[in-house]
């Protein structure tokens, strides 16, 4: 098996590399830490945009719809490299939406947002959580009712990450409350300007805002219907496969950081990475990140095929999302207590990152479903066990 890219593929890569060289700036990547590297802040959309013109944002898109008709493999080596940077890599749009868009949205849909997305003109915040819906979706009770031309909606949804600086709400919500619970949902796409919606602050552990969205008589056109009224469900099933691929380019820069400090770090007269305990800590996460790595891309081997990977991305999720974890866990071992210490300090050893990005990895085995979950669907759908 060839495990390179064509020199093609390359060429990409290392005008992605250049250009990201080339065109971020220390105001970047503070708006990105403090937005918890999210799409949608004022130098990420001025540089995603920039940075989309030459396709790079959707590559694996058809050209029609601003793609180059490129693989996904190389689609997810420009998110490795994104993540790497400490970019803005959660694109709600490009990502998640947008591919499920291409695969059940009207021809009319289509026009009217793919090539929006593939611009970075517009930003999606996922609306799928709810108070009494997060593990369980088919929960959902944000009420849409048919008036007809449109949808008048009602209710709540939380835990909404995007929903301060993004443009649009790809939301799910009930339409048909007597069908069984996964029978009766729509998917939509609800403007985030619409009078009747209140968009409330929560801070999580990691330090950056997520939302609580109130819909108060909220009018959304038919059109910004997804698909067929009553299969949002399984749209939403779809959607978060897409969102469950999760690039580890952050935690691989997080471990190099940690492996020159090592390196560089003397205690008791001998470089740290002579130590022997931790040479044997860092070379078993190195071996980790290249599973985690192989994981990803096989994932998008699955894409290039046509399918969607479904319990393939539950295993990628799980693995990567417990190796942040490990990372931040061996660099706090390797820093000592000055890991404990958070940016600002002049004792914080590395900038305080191995912290921030330990509060971090907490949260990240929670969002897009949690690992629990995510090892039932393991178990269900791909060994075929009974479902609880």
């Amino acid at each position: 098996m060839d495990f390179e890219f064509s020199p093609e593929e390359q060429k990409v890569i290392d005008d992605v590399r250049a250009f990201i060289k080339a065109e971020v700036t220390p105001e970047l990547l503070e708006e990105s830490l403090a937005i918890g590297y999210c799409y949608g802040g004022k130098l990420g959309r001025q540089f995603f945009q920039k940075f989309a013109t030459n396709g790079w944002l959707v590559p694996n898109w058809p050209e029609e719809y601003g793609g180059l008709g490129a693989s996904a493999m190389l689609t997810f080596a420009i998110r490795e490299e994104i993540a790497y940077n400490r970019l803005p890599g959660a694109f709600v749009a490009a990502h998640m939406a947008g591919p499920t868009i291409m695969h059940v949205g009207s021809e009319e849909m289509k026009k009217e947002w793919l090539l929006p997305i593939a611009r970075g003109e517009v930003e999606f915040a996922l609306g799928y959580t709810e108070p009494q819906a997060g593990s369980d979706l088919s929960n959902v009770q944000l009420k849409a009712m048919d008036k007809g031309d449109h949808f008048l909606l009602n209710g709540q949804k939380t835990f909404n990450t995007h929903s301060h600086v993004a443009d649009y709400h790809w939301l799910i919500c009930r339409t048909d409350p007597e069908s069984k619970k996964h029978r009766g949902m729509s998917m939509m796409i609800v403007n985030l300007k619409s009078p009747g919606i209140t968009i409330r602050p929560m801070i999580t552990l990691a330090g950056w805002q997520t939302n609580e969205v109130y819909y108060d008589d909220v009018t959304v056109p038919k059109k910004n219907l997804v698909g067929e009224q009553n299969r949002g469900f399984y749209y939403l099933m779809a959607a978060l496969d897409y969102e469950r691929m999760f690039p580890g380019g952050s935690y691989r820069r997080l471990f190099d950081d940690i492996v020159e400090y090592a390196r560089k770090t003397i205690v008791g007269g001998k470089p740290l990475s002579k130590n022997p305990l931790v040479r044997q800590k860092l070379a078993q996460l190195a071996i980790d990140i290249e599973t985690s790595t192989l994981l990803f891309y096989s994932l998008a081997g699955i894409l290039d095929k046509g399918e969607i990977p479904n319990y393939q991305t539950s295993m990628q999720k799980i693995f990567t999302t417990e190796l942040g974890q490990r990372i931040t866990e061996t660099g706090m071992e390797v820093l000592g207590l000055y890991s404990q210490l958070k940016k600002g300090s002049k004792w914080a050893a590395l900038a305080g990152k191995v912290e921030h990005y330990h509060r971090w990895s907490i949260v990240e085995t929670i969002y897009a479903g949690t690992n629990e979950v995510q090892r039932n669907i393991i178990a269900h759908r791909g060994l075929g066990l009974p479902a609880r």
